[in-house]
């Protein structure tokens, strides 16, 4: 299966120049987690997630109307082309530990977004098939990379009392 063919179209994006309020209203608004950043000329600039606007918030102190998108989301982005294979896609999302992939075209303009409720729900749609082009297991793989640690346990552990 290719990514074109489960990816969500369009993809909700806002410019760097954004205010992370403008990332985070377009969030609520749309019930998503993220937002593809562009530069003005419309080349991908980054994504920002719920996450990312929490942390902004919190560790500046200030509203997010004064918070720019380009001073807190995440530069280094992978991505895909829409006619790349799900298997890869998946594989990209769990070395690079992530949720979201923004797909391209050939020319890399934005024409997508690849998420892992979009192969979950696919793989879902394809249960009791005899052969899956979307296996749950590997969904559950992903998923489970995806949610590694990034800090070693005995950090969890005192930064929760234990």
């Amino acid at each position: 299966m290719k990514v074109e063919q489960i990816m969500s179209r369009p993809a909700v994006t806002c410019l760097v120049s954004d205010t992370a309020n403008r990332a985070a209203q377009l969030m609520w608004e749309l019930d998503i987690g993220c937002v593809v950043v562009l530069e003005a000329d419309g080349k991908l600039a980054g994504i920002i997630t719920d996450r990312d606007l929490c942390m902004a918030a919190y560790t500046r102190g200030v509203a997010l109307w004064q918070i720019v998108v380009d001073e807190v989301m995440t530069r280094a982005v992978a991505a895909v082309r829409q006619d790349d294979r799900l298997g890869m896609a998946e594989a990209l999302m769990r070395s690079k530990r992530v949720r979201r992939l923004p797909v391209i075209d050939a020319k890399e303009r934005l024409i997508g977004l690849l998420s892992l409720n979009d192969v979950a729900r696919a793989a879902q749609h394809q249960r009791g098939r005899r052969v899956p082009e979307v296996a749950g297991e590997e969904v559950v793989s992903t998923l489970g990379a995806i949610c590694e640690p990034r800090r070693p346990p005995e950090l969890m552990t005192q930064a929760h009392g234990g």
